[in-house]
């Protein structure tokens, strides 16, 4: 197969799954894993895909499309990268080795995953992109929730996810939201707030990711309280009234600073 041919071959795969694994992708087209991560980079210096621990993840390359649904993942994930990325930083410094965690689907979450690869953990998520991540790491017990395939977030949604989170307890619940205002906290999708509400009903503690962007901000359906939230970590671009705010709510403010 020329390379022009596999590569088209490979994206075909890609932008059908969303997300994949290079052995997978290796078997599919008959080369070698050091082949495809080859082809995978050329896809990536494109802008078609973004590199995995052990996977790809479709970007797409369609913006004027994309630019109609600014909620979609795959949009998300170029936004306000530097503060997602320091808050990932900080509250990678609140879990320890062999910890039980649940981590809600999203971008700011994605990046937290991301800074625990290599930790030993016992991990749950309704969050394929988060999975996806820890496919080959043997350092962690891994439990992907069941549920209908919502592609815009790259999660698991509905009852059974629901079911499936009802039976299981985690030390600590890591989620993000689309916004925060007057104390309460808010996201884009219906099924994502009621998964969401049953995590917080599992977990001991709960822990939101949040950039000063989220601030002031509401979307389509009401999460919770910002009193029901244990810690915040935001970014150093949080302001003081809104610092005061989360603070007056009960919760541990952590903020995440540019050298982090």
């Amino acid at each position: 197969m020329l390379l022009a041919e596999r590569q088209l071959r490979l994206k075909d795969l890609i932008a059908q799954r969303g997300i994949a694994d290079v052995d997978s992708l290796s078997a599919e087209l008959n080369v070698s894993q050091s082949t495809i991560r080859r082809d995978v980079d050329m896809l990536e210096q494109a802008g078609f895909v973004q590199r995995t621990h052990g996977g790809v993840i479709w970007l797409g390359n369609d913006k004027q499309s994309a630019a109609s649904r600014p909620y979609a993942f795959d949009q998300r994930m170029g936004f306000r990268v530097d503060a997602k990325k320091q808050i990932a930083r900080a509250a990678k410094q609140l879990i320890s080795p062999g910890q039980t965690l649940l981590i809600d689907g999203g971008t700011t979450t994605l990046y937290f995953a991301q800074e625990l690869l290599g930790s030993a953990l016992q991990l749950v998520t309704n969050s394929l992109p988060i999975a996806n991540l820890f496919l080959n790491d043997d350092r962690v017990e891994l439990v992907v929730t069941g549920g209908l395939m919502y592609p815009r977030y790259g999660v698991l949604l509905g009852p059974l996810t629901e079911e499936i989170l009802s039976t299981i307890h985690a030390k600590t619940l890591v989620l993000s939201v689309a916004g925060i205002h007057d104390g309460a906290l808010y996201n884009q999708n219906l099924l994502l707030v009621q998964s969401e509400r049953r995590m917080m009903q599992q977990a001991q503690e709960v822990v939101l990711l949040a950039d000063s962007g989220k601030f002031g901000q509401q979307a389509l359906s009401k999460l919770c309280q910002l009193d029901e939230i244990d810690i915040v970590v935001s970014d150093a671009e949080l302001p003081d009234e809104q610092r005061k705010q989360v603070e007056a709510a009960g919760c541990r403010l952590i903020i995440a600073e540019a050298g982090e």
